[in-house]
């Protein structure tokens, strides 16, 4: 059965999809990332490593590996982009806030 012309989303729902991707992979995640790094340093730092503080900071990292692989890495292969392009969009929207949040952390305790 050949698929009829325009028989997939309306173009609305596929470019309301698009934005919406791109704000999740251009803001949230770059967000989030940033301030979960600065907790998970401060947690680390801080030396109280207590059952409620680190359980939290446990879901907190499971949370930012879901975010990376599912909203992030999924999104860009499904999109048709190489797996090393994928990788890439990884590095910039969720490794590099991650680690200048914990940089942040790291400069600020040192003052």
């Amino acid at each position: 059965m050949t698929p009829q012309p325009g028989s997939g989303p309306p173009r609305a729902a596929r470019d309301g999809h698009k934005i919406l991707a791109e704000t999740i992979r251009l803001v949230l995640a770059p967000a989030v990332l940033l301030f979960s790094g600065f907790f998970t340093a401060n947690f680390l730092i801080s030396g109280q490593y207590t059952w409620p503080r680190t359980s939290r900071v446990f879901a907190l990292t499971l949370t930012i590996a879901i975010l990376s692989y599912e909203f992030i890495y999924k999104e860009q292969l499904a999109r048709g982009a190489t797996v090393d392009g994928a990788r890439r969009v990884v590095l910039y929207s969720c490794i590099i806030p991650y680690m200048a949040g914990v940089l942040l952390m790291v400069a600020l305790w040192k003052l």
